[in-house]
């Protein structure tokens, strides 16, 4: 084979890695808006949004550890897992929202992410605290066919909560096995 060939092959795999991981990326985050914006109104003209998501992908970090210690598939995985943890994350959600967001009802429910300066703004206009914002981890794919990722709700006043999901591929289609670490303030 010449180097001309092997190059292309090697061009090829990796671009099908990235975008597969993307995908997986997007089957991710549409099973965690479904969850979690399945009581959520449409949104529709003069209607407030309730609950936000946050554009970023939020790093994961130490409190990672502790999980993988309570579940035993997690220690069965804990070195691939702990390879991912890291607490600079300069990825977004906007890739993602853009693929999964052909389906206008779920567009019509989860409407726009935002910038925490963006949610802060929003929910000292409404001047109530019944705003919440969604913030999702980066997800940490182990073991073939496992996801791990922590979802958190953060308020303007106290009542944060959150959990870490696994979540498995089960015949192409991402299902929520669990929730780990569940916590409220």
């Amino acid at each position: 084979m010449n180097l001309t060939f092997k190059l292309f092959i090697a061009f090829v795999f990796c671009f099908h890695f990235g975008f597969a991981q993307e995908n997986q990326d997007a089957a991710i985050l549409k099973i965690l808006l479904i969850k979690y914006y399945q009581n959520e109104k449409v949104i529709v003209k003069n209607r407030m949004q309730y609950l936000n998501f946050y554009c970023q992908k939020a790093p994961n970090n130490e409190e990672t550890f502790e999980v993988i210690n309570k579940n035993d598939l997690l220690k069965k995985n804990s070195a691939e897992i702990k390879k991912q943890v890291n607490t600079i994350v300069t990825e977004d959600w906007m890739k993602e929202m853009s693929i999964l967001f052909n389906n206008q009802y779920l567009k019509s429910k989860v409407n726009n992410c935002l910038s925490l300066e963006e949610y802060q703004r929003i929910s000292l206009k409404a001047e109530e605290n019944n705003q919440r914002l969604m913030i999702v981890s980066k997800p940490m794919y182990f073991g073939v066919k496992y996801c791990l990722v922590k979802v958190a709700f953060y308020r303007n006043i106290e009542h944060n909560n959150g959990c870490f999901l696994l979540i498995e591929n089960i015949n192409n289609a991402w299902v929520i096995k669990e929730l780990l670490n569940e916590w409220a303030t």
